[in-house]
């Protein structure tokens, strides 16, 4: 294959890279917390060697994937009526104390373990301020979490919720569709803006999202058939050199 067909054959491998971004973005279009990634393209220069300069110069221009970022947008957010259901309005995180370390979400929806530990659906406890997870006692039953995280019920306060950010947004790395890790220690926020009875939506938004990616699909079908007609291309000037000789 000559220099054309592996320029094509790296813009085919962005525009798949691409396509497996934004549908992962549409898988979770109804995941609580979830952030949109969007993927980074880049252009790599690669000088030809031995041959004569083309009038357009000496360097081919590759597709690069480089790297994904993170749309921090904030999603919408939804009334449920449920207690343990908080949702962040501004910037911040709330941190989980998970088997593998501290992680961080947006995703508020969170239940009480057996033990009386509040949980996110899989089971990672809601870290409060003091560096412990937040327990509620077996008397606690009228649960109320102010908007700076105060956990309270009718026999008082129970704890704060431990909120973060991050002075880099970008740099915490995504595990799964909910969590974030990070090797940097984020700061802490000591009023954050709470809302009770509510979840943050996901900010993908659908319609948007599927125009992309038919876009994206175009563009790798039309990738796909520079390929096969430069494959061709290739076989006839073969074909057309094996007859004269």
């Amino acid at each position: 294959m000559d220099n054309a067909g592996y320029i094509a054959l790296s813009r085919l491998a962005a525009q798949a890279r691409a396509t497996e971004v934004l549908a992962n973005n549409m898988a979770n279009a109804d995941t609580p917390g979830f952030q949109a990634v969007r993927p980074i393209f880049a252009s790599f220069m690669d000088r030809q060697h031995d041959v004569d300069a083309p009038a357009s110069g000496q360097s081919m221009a590759m597709s690069w994937d480089r790297a994904t970022w993170r749309d921090e947008a904030a999603g919408p957010i939804q009334t449920t009526g449920n207690p343990l259901d908080v949702a962040i309005s501004g910037e911040g995180f709330f941190a989980l104390q998970t088997p593998k370390g501290e992680r961080y979400t947006r995703a508020g929806r969170f239940t009480l373990g057996q033990d009386g530990t509040v949980m996110d659906a899989d089971g990672n406890a809601l870290m409060g301020t003091t560096g412990a997870p937040l327990q509620v006692g077996v008397g606690d039953t009228r649960l109320t979490i102010s908007g700076e995280g105060v956990l309270s019920s009718e026999n008082g306060e129970i704890g704060r919720i431990r909120v973060v950010r991050f002075a880099d947004g970008q740099k915490p790395r995504a595990e799964g569709d909910r969590l974030l890790s990070t090797e940097d220690p984020p700061e802490e926020m000591a009023r954050p803006a709470l809302v009770q009875g509510a979840v943050e939506g996901s900010n993908v938004k659908p319609i948007l999202e599927m125009t992309r990616l038919t876009d994206t699909q175009r563009e790798f079908e039309f990738a796909a058939q520079f390929v096969e007609r430069e494959d061709q291309r290739i076989r006839d000037a073969v074909d057309r050199i094996m007859k004269r000789s």
